[in-house]
């Protein structure tokens, strides 16, 4: 675990604050949901909650415990606490050619980036980062990598060069959203990933981080912990700050605008009328192979 041992025995929590952090935990996620077990636990740790945790691996495991038990009382939904490290992979069958083309109407998506000068990814540095900002990578059509702490150049090679395919044929500009930690490691990790990248590129990336940034922590209040004495990295940050300590609502908000911000007025929209027309097409196209 990457927090600070608790150095003071905490007493036993009584029912009545178990059932205030319960409440606290539930009020959390029905406001925004899916979230992943470390961003509640960074939320449960703010100090003007009537029953804040402390923030230490102890205080992380009462959390994970305490959204076991509300999930398997059914107080939580399963689905509002994400996991990506975790899948499963399957194999889609159809009954018929009629069947497929109905399964797959679903899934059709208009070229949201037609008219955009620009191809967007956005990376994180942990999977726990990627599950809760997942949908809306998938509604605003960008490609989402999970780079898993620092990139192997397998990735990162294979990112690049599905990049150079995309621009040799559309021109486009490409640009990568990272988000992280901020900490010693973490800072160091988007400079090498862009590094890695732009070796095999066949033209300028433009790369920023969209967090976790100095200016973030500032207006977002963040909680911080401080670094690994051990570790001589980037000497210059003295306090650390996980990405999943920005609360979900803002980090989804402020990666949604910035995708936006490369899109043309209006696109998403005009792009979800066109591809409800051709969906409907689809649905027709099925019917007639079941005649």
């Amino acid at each position: 675990m990457i927090y600070r041992p608790s150095t003071i025995k905490r007493k036993r929590r009584t029912k009545a604050q178990i059932d205030q952090l319960d409440n606290q935990i539930c009020e959390a996620l029905a406001q925004h949901h899916p979230q992943s077990i470390r961003h509640v636990f960074y939320l449960m740790t703010n100090p003007r909650l009537p029953e804040p945790v402390e923030k230490t691996d102890n205080g992380y495991r009462h959390v994970q415990d305490r959204l076991t038990k509300l999930r398997r009382a059914g107080r939580i939904p399963y689905h509002w606490i994400s996991d990506a490290s975790r899948r499963g992979y399957h194999v889609h069958t159809y009954r018929d050619a009629a069947d497929f083309v109905r399964s797959v109407a679903g899934l059709y998506r208009a070229d949201l980036w037609a008219q955009s000068q620009y191809y967007v990814e956005v990376w994180t540095e942990s999977r726990s980062l990627a599950s809760v900002i997942q949908d809306d990578c998938e509604e605003l059509a960008v490609s989402l990598y999970p780079a898993g702490g620092f990139s192997s150049i397998s990735l990162a090679y294979q990112a690049a060069d599905s990049i150079n395919d995309i621009v040799e044929v559309t021109g486009k500009q490409p640009v990568v959203l990272f988000i992280g930690d901020y900490d010693p490691a973490g800072v160091l990790i988007d400079a090498s990933l862009q590094k890695e990248m732009q070796k095999h590129l066949h033209c300028d990336l433009h790369f920023q981080r969209l967090g976790i940034t100095p200016e973030q922590i500032r207006e977002y209040d963040l909680p911080t912990k401080p670094r690994k004495a051990s570790d001589k990295r980037s000497q210059h940050i003295t306090e650390t700050v996980e990405g999943e300590a920005m609360p979900v609502e803002i980090m989804r908000q402020l990666l949604r605008d910035t995708i936006e911000s490369y899109l043309p007025p209006d696109a998403l929209r005009v792009a979800k009328v066109a591809e409800q027309a051709e969906r409907m097409d689809l649905i027709s196209m099925a019917r007639g192979l079941e005649l």
